[in-house]
């Protein structure tokens, strides 16, 4: 199954280390709809938790973070990739 844009976006932050919490106040989406995502994120997966799903989609689309490091002058600076829209 495909990822939706917002559980890829999701997933970004978690593979940052960002918690539920954060996710949720800078994609403006409550807690629950931030688990949301993430739980379908994983059965799409078929991952075992979040950590998983984020190793899962990075290793399925290998130069995911590393571009988003490259193009943002070598930082994952969450601001500026989440205003890429991924």
């Amino acid at each position: 199954m495909t990822l939706s844009p917002k559980e890829i976006e999701v997933l970004t932050l978690v593979a940052m280390g960002y918690s539920d919490k954060q996710i949720g106040v800078d994609l403006k989406i409550a807690y629950g709809t931030v688990r949301n995502h993430i739980d379908r994120a994983v059965l799409k997966l078929n991952a075992q938790n979040r950590t998983h799903a984020a190793m899962i989609y990075k290793l399925k689309n290998k130069d995911w973070l590393e571009e988003l490091y490259e193009e943002n002058n070598n930082t994952l600076d969450r601001r500026k990739l989440l205003s890429k829209r991924l």
